[in-house]
């Protein structure tokens, strides 16, 4: 049986003209803080490709939407998202016929045919309003009641006032440790990171048209973000190891190091039970349109990911902590969703609380063998619930030692609590990633499902030892928060990172050879003891030895497994992976404006990432580039605007 409510065309439009007579009335009281004229998108005159705006029915430009724009020819599949502006761009296009789509809630999706002949080719897109759901409810009785809601109402979110005038966004300290030398201090140790949260974060600063902060560019974070094609374990094996040196672009002289993770791709029908909790901020910092409204759509594509053998529960946390859904089947995909739609931002936050009321139920509803977890989803802002940063800490240490693991989410802007947010997560065995966009969000929860939520090892640690008969010194390019002493390496009471079905790490080392001319890194000499290197390692052409350490997800005793990079021969060429990630780490050092920066250069990561793109069905590496000349453009504007104020 279904019901449909007939609306009067002026009560539908009511809410829409009220919002935006409250908009335009505050706009006369107070106008909104003005931004610095700065030109942030590029439009391709350089590169060549198809960009555009995507603009609502009065001429707005709408964020979030999704671009696809398939290949007629070939049938490549490439996807966009548009910044807050509506901007998208497609660069680096063959020539040809393209069908495009754009798709998001709230407007009819637009179908177009577009020819590419070469060049800067701009296509914008004008959407109409159309119906965001029409989906099938579940009665209390087991009847299925079609629901609708206007679009009107749904883009009221859009009208909202602009956000204050301040920013309390946090981030850890990062210093980069220079070189070492070989023969002082032969070993490198570190835990892995497979978080992704740096690039995502540094992406929505870029699209707003600010430099990001120096200490929210975490450069094994950007390096990390994308796939490398590393190949699968072989039969047997844990994990797949690749290792290889060429040349350093930055700095001739050098050369870099690269290494690289895989673990087995799991296939969601395979991956084991999961009994998730779903802990949602709906606190008063919430509200804006890419927090609460945005974690609501990216928790709906994950549920919809969910078989019938998973369950899923939800809790809501701001002045006080509330269960807004008891665990339920994946099965019941409509009261999931009922209860998302039924959250409202609203208070202060209390998220100590609900963390408590989250790892109770995952404890109660524990699965052996299964996926315990729980998804916390927040701008960051704990100032309400457990009393310090340690007590905190101290309970997800418990809870994940007791097998239930925490995977962290971040929202939004002017308040994010990035440092905070990546520590728990990191102690609670779990990743974080940021989610600025539905893309992301899809890309996070539904196309690395797997690495996401099914931890393959935990307490994953490398220790790489060099050959000073090759290497003279040597530094590690990131990960400057996840590096250990050398004697943790063997210590299995220390924690260090976990690895998820399908994830790969990248780690870069940045190392002078033993024959270089330049001056020679180290200390003086030492005065009670001497640093000699054993005879057969002059005549190895071995470089280094990497050693990895693992436990098993539920495990507490480590294996270990090792690998030996040989030295190249000079002819050899560096492979496609290695050049992609040597151009990302070339863009983050740029970022940070780093002293180990050497001659880095905005436009050869931009053709040294253009070189390497390969196959780029998802177009995210497409995106770099864009987000290359992006950055490119602002540092100038920034040099201008110093210079002109000196």
């Amino acid at each position: 049986m279904s019901s449909r409510v007939s609306q009067h065309p002026v009560a539908v439009l009511l809410p829409f003209l009220l919002a935006t007579a409250f908009v335009s009335m505050a706009g006369c009281a107070k106008a909104p803080p003005q931004r610095p004229a700065v030109e942030v998108f590029v439009p391709l005159a350089e590169d060549g490709g198809i960009w555009g705006v995507v603009k609502d029915h009065v001429g707005t430009g709408v964020s979030g939407v999704e671009v696809t724009l398939e290949d007629e020819r070939s049938g490549i599949t490439r996807l966009a998202g548009t910044d807050s502006a509506g901007r998208y761009a497609f660069p680096g296009l063959s020539l040809g016929r393209y069908r495009a789509l754009v798709a998001t809630d709230g407007f009819k999706t637009s179908r177009r045919a577009v020819e590419y002949r070469g060049g800067s080719h701009r296509e914008d897109f004008a959407l109409e309003l159309g119906a965001v759901l029409e989906a099938v409810a579940e009665s209390a009785t087991g009847r299925s009641i079609r629901t609708e809601r206007s679009a009107v109402l749904a883009r009221q979110l859009a009208l909202s006032p602009p956000p204050p005038d301040f920013n309390t966004e946090e981030y850890g300290l990062l210093e980069e440790p220079g070189f070492a030398a070989v023969v002082n201090r032969p070993l490198s140790t570190f835990s892995i990171d497979v978080d992704t949260a740096s690039y995502a974060n540094v992406r929505r600063f870029l699209r707003d048209g600010r430099l990001p902060p120096v200490d929210a560019v975490r450069i094994e974070e950007l390096v990390n973000y994308f796939d490398y094609d590393y190949p699968e374990p072989a039969e047997g094996e844990p994990f797949g190891v690749v290792t290889e040196m060429a040349g350093c672009p930055w700095e001739p002289a050098h050369r870099l190091v690269h290494i690289g993770l895989s673990s087995k791709s799991v296939p969601m029908a395979n991956l084991p039970p999961a009994n998730l909790v779903f802990l949602i901020d709906v606190s008063g910092s919430m509200g804006a349109a890419d927090k609460l409204p945005l974690l609501k759509k990216a928790f709906s594509l994950l549920a919809r990911q969910l078989r019938p053998r998973d369950r899923v529960a939800v809790v809501a946390y701001a002045g006080a902590a509330g269960m807004v859904l008891p665990p339920t089947s994946g099965a019941r995909k409509t009261a999931i969703f009922n209860a998302l739609s039924r959250l409202d931002a609203g208070g202060s936050t209390a998220g100590g609380a609900g963390i408590e009321l989250a790892y109770r139920l995952a404890r109660e509803n524990f699965t052996e063998g299964g996926n315990n977890r729980v998804i916390l989803a927040t701008d960051g802002d704990f100032n309400v619930g457990v009393s310090s940063d340690g007590e905190l800490v101290r309970m997800i240490e418990r809870e994940r030692d007791a097998g239930v693991f925490l995977t962290v989410l971040g929202f939004g802007t002017g308040n994010l609590k990035d440092s905070k947010m990546e520590k728990i997560a990191d102690h609670g065995n779990g990743n974080y990633a940021y989610i600025d966009s539905v893309l992301e969000a899809r890309r996070v929860l539904v196309e690395q499902m797997g690495a996401t939520l099914l931890t393959v090892a935990k307490d994953v640690k490398l220790q790489v030892e060099f050959n000073p008969a090759q290497i003279q010194a040597y530094r590690l390019i990131g990960y400057e928060n996840r590096r250990l002493r050398d004697e943790e390496f063997n210590d299995d009471r220390r924690d260090a990172g976990d690895l998820g079905a399908g994830h790969s790490v990248t780690a870069l080392y940045e190392v002078i050879l033993a024959d270089s001319e330049e001056p020679h890194v180290g200390v003086d000499p030492l005065k009670y003891q001497k640093t000699t290197v054993r005879p057969d390692a002059s005549g190895s052409n071995e470089v280094l030895t990497v050693k990895l350490r693992f436990k098993p997800p539920y495990g507490s005793r480590s294996s270990m497994l090792t690998r030996v990079l040989a030295k190249p021969d000079a002819r050899a060429e560096p492979t496609q992976a290695l050049r992609f990630a040597a151009a990302v780490a070339e863009f983050g050092l740029l970022l940070r404006d780093s002293p180990y920066k050497g001659a880095a250069d905005f436009d050869r990561a931009f053709e040294q990432g253009r070189l390497a793109l390969g196959r780029d069905d998802s177009g995210r590496r497409s995106e770099f580039l864009s987000l290359i000349r992006t950055a490119e453009r602002l540092r100038a504007n920034f040099e201008v605007s110093q210079a002109r104020t000196e």
